[in-house]
């Protein structure tokens, strides 16, 4: 069974930073590209970023390119996404996924499990 645990998140200030991290089990975690998305109360969830089976192919969304980094280590079956230059319309519920074989990176239905959910609340 495939689970996937995030951790990291919490209460920043603007401006400050938090790394999220994303624990996979039960799967071969290295054969699978990963992403983060996130969903604001009353909002529709978003894609954050992705990244590839091998880490060579990453995507962010415009929204937090240049301030967020999506990483992994396949020896520890983790998956991480430093978030610096923190907003508060980056308050959100983050989680991560584990691609399947279909559709868009991008796209929700693409993934085919999903963590918990860390909470991530910028202050202003």
């Amino acid at each position: 069974q495939v689970q996937l645990v995030e951790s990291g998140g919490g209460l920043v200030q603007a401006g400050g930073s938090l790394r999220l991290s994303c624990l996979a089990s039960g799967h071969t975690f290295s054969t699978y590209a990963m992403g983060w998305f996130r969903q604001a109360p009353g909002k529709e969830r978003e894609f954050v970023a992705h990244i590839s089976w091998s880490g060579g192919s990453i995507i962010y969304a415009d929204s937090v390119k240049g301030r967020f980094t999506i990483s992994r280590d396949n020896a520890k079956n983790t998956v991480y996404l430093q978030m610096n230059s923190l907003k508060p319309e980056d308050t959100a519920v983050y989680y991560c996924a584990t691609e399947g074989l279909g559709g868009h990176y991008s796209d929700y239905d693409a993934y085919d499990y999903w963590g918990q959910g860390t909470q991530v609340t910028v202050s202003s």
